[in-house]
């Protein structure tokens, strides 16, 4: 199937890492450093449009992962990895920690402030996200000092009407992002220069605290949503392309989950009677999570405006 923004070479690039990440070593740390080095060769000799690639697509767990396990666990550094290599393409400063409890994933500094950043990622299959899963009380522990905070999540898997997260993060001063809105203000550095996305990002950034606080989705996205579009004409453009990349992203991401669960479902189908009752011990209700794929739509975010 071929798509108006994301190329065929994006998905092959997004299955290489897939199975790349299910390459490990057996040591976390080796693992964590390896990633980085070799994502960071990749985007240094292919660009910003590869790095652009991964922030369209790295917002769901690979079904073939298994739960807590060491390659979801690597899959999580690897979104870590990701921000950081974006917020560097950006101009800033910025180191991915290694410490895992109690602290960001990532730190940032720029010319005049400095914030920590986290990404999110979840399971498509996943049947409901509780405002604790953002961690946004947490972020706000972490910034030990920092005037701000950013929280990166799949753009189709945050609440698009009420929720508790959008009060925590304007009360708390948490900016919830998208990895489709780093995705615009990454391709906004290099049509523009970094200095002026630099300076939207903070322009962004100063909109939570000045928001009141509220549950409504609509309320935190028109606000964050054109304080971007009015920063500049030239991002129109770098609009409407994110908005349909966001749209297609969705697609993908059901289709790679779908296709792993289906072709895990075949599998058992297949087997011998002791077969399936030695599989049934690590097969968790693989049709629930297809029903709850086949209901994951666009929610509209890039709509609000």
């Amino acid at each position: 199937m071929q798509y108006s923004v994301i190329s065929e070479e994006a998905i092959i690039k997004r299955n290489f890492w897939i199975n790349k990440i299910r390459e490990l070593s057996g040591n976390f740390g080796v693992d964590s450093d390896r990633l980085e080095i070799e994502l960071t060769k990749e985007t240094v000799e292919k660009g910003t449009n590869s790095l652009i690639d991964h922030l369209r697509l790295c917002g769901n767990i690979p079904e073939c992962y298994g739960h807590d396990t060491s390659e979801e666990k690597l899959y999580s550094k690897y979104t870590d990895i990701l921000l950081s290599l974006t917020y560097k393409q950006l101009g800033l400063n910025s180191i991915v920690l290694k410490e895992r409890a109690d602290a960001a994933d990532v730190e940032v500094f720029a010319e005049n402030y400095s914030f920590v950043a986290d990404a999110k990622t979840f399971r498509l299959s996943r049947t409901a996200k509780n405002p604790k899963d953002f961690k946004i009380q947490a972020m706000d522990n972490w910034k030990r000092g920092k005037a701000y905070a950013m929280l990166v999540c799949p753009v189709h898997q945050l609440p698009d009407s009420l929720s508790q997260i959008y009060l925590q993060a304007s009360t708390r001063n948490i900016c919830i992002f998208t990895y489709s809105h780093l995705a615009l203000l990454s391709a906004y550095s290099e049509i523009e220069n970094k200095d002026k996305a630099q300076i939207l990002l903070e322009k962004i950034f100063r909109v939570i605290p000045a928001l009141n606080p509220s549950k409504s989705a609509t309320d935190y996205w028109l606000s964050i949503n054109k304080t971007i579009l009015a920063f500049s004409k030239k991002i129109e453009t770098l609009w409407n392309t994110e908005k349909a990349a966001a749209a297609e992203s969705t697609v993908i991401a059901k289709n790679e989950a779908l296709t792993f669960l289906t072709q895990e479902r075949e599998k058992i189908m297949r087997m011998t009677h002791e077969e399936a009752l030695k599989e049934l011990i690590k097969i968790h209700k693989i049709d629930n999570k297809i029903k709850t794929i086949h209901k994951l739509a666009d929610n509209k975010l890039f709509s609000m405006r």
